[in-house]
């Protein structure tokens, strides 16, 4: 496992998401996030990133029974506080750390900085940053920093807001550099100062497979790497990347990212270049950004697995298989159930018109 340096603490360049644990009837099969787990700290990973509504609010509970056999100064927790959940954060941080199982959370993030989030997250009567800092003064808390998935302009007023940040969480790959402007997010992080803690690099699993002629152009170019390697290879180009977060949810998805996480080494001129081209053919068949979040489920009144629908209707626009159409509207609960309420689209980090999606799945042909 390779490290890098961050102020006084070395943390490993591979940290362990838990968005997208394995699941068994609804809820976080424990024996295999376990074994998940066990295996990332036997390789040397020693950063846990969590919060506060990951699995239904489930993920801190599993994280904090998961690691207790674990010296507490063996790893590093991150967890979040979401205003959208629950606004006092007084409760929240209590509950958190009951849940965790430890007196203290080394890194911890303003949850989710969008242009819905961030006048309640800058409220003066609510006094959160002052809260934080209170509670870092008493050890509490570590660090303190914000992940985001709003606008650049955003992204700099809240930067702009205080200067008690320490670093910042974005989603960043290849394919959002360009699609996403994420290069200009990247370069408003570094002009602060700050270093980067990157989120979906490779993009909710998108990016482990981009479909047989770019896989086969990219296993030609470098036989050795998987397909997701590429994604983490590019990123270990930018110097002000600190931490690179995977919510790895299967054996052999934390067993290959840890074997690319060995050596230190980022891409060459000529295949960053073929990278981009793949990335501009793959963006030019892509419908819907989603990344599978999940932050939209919560909220829904039908309870629509809506990521599992916008990654349909990924698709079938690419394959325009009719009979994977018509077996997947035989479901109990598929798109005909959305009554377009627009919570959806409102939780959404990508501002995906979900109702509009689902409305085109509706009828075949799919728009």
């Amino acid at each position: 496992m390779i490290y890098k340096q961050f102020q006084n603490t070395r943390l490993s360049r591979l940290g362990m998401g838990n968005m997208r644990l394995p699941v068994s009837g609804g809820r976080i099969d424990a024996k295999k996030a376990q074994e998940i787990i066990d295996y990332a700290m036997a390789q040397g990973i020693n950063y846990y990133d969590t919060a506060y509504v990951y699995h239904s609010g489930e993920s801190e509970s599993f994280l904090g029974e998961a690691l207790r056999k674990y010296p507490r100064d063996s790893y590093c927790l991150a967890t979040k506080f979401y205003v959208m959940a629950n606004p006092n954060i007084e409760q929240v941080l209590e509950e958190q750390l009951r849940k965790l199982r430890t007196d203290y959370i080394d890194f911890y993030l303003i949850h989710c900085v969008n242009e819905e989030t961030i006048g309640a997250y800058m409220a003066p009567e609510r006094r959160y940053m002052d809260f934080l800092l209170e509670q870092k003064a008493k050890g509490r808390i570590r660090h303190i920093g914000f992940s985001s998935h709003g606008k650049p302009e955003t992204l700099e007023k809240f930067l702009n807001w205080s200067d008690a940040f320490e670093f910042v969480q974005i989603q960043l790959n290849y394919l959002d550099w360009t699609m996403q402007n994420a290069r200009r997010q990247y370069e408003i992080i570094t002009e602060h100062g700050l270093p980067v803690w990157v989120m979906e690099p490779v993009r909710g699993g998108r990016l482990a497979s981009l479909g047989g002629k770019y896989d086969a152009l990219l296993k030609k170019a470098k036989p050795s790497w998987s397909i997701p390697a590429w994604a983490f290879h590019w990123l270990m180009g930018l110097p002000n990347v600190t931490m690179i977060l995977s919510g790895m949810s299967a054996m052999e998805q934390i067993r290959d990212n840890v074997a690319t996480f060995q050596t230190e080494e980022a891409l060459t001129p000529e295949q960053n270049m073929l990278l981009m081209n793949v990335a501009a053919g793959y963006q030019s068949r892509l419908a819907v950004p989603c990344t599978a979040c999940r932050y939209c489920c919560d909220g829904c009144p039908e309870r629509i697995d809506i990521p599992r629908w916008m990654n349909l209707y990924n698709e079938l626009s690419l394959t325009k298989d009719r009979a994977a159409w018509e077996k997947a509207m035989k479901e109990a609960v598929n798109p005909n159930a959305c009554i377009g309420c627009g919570q959806c689209t409102a939780h959404c980090p990508q501002s995906i018109d979900v109702p509009g999606y689902l409305h085109k799945l509706t009828a075949w042909p799919v728009a």
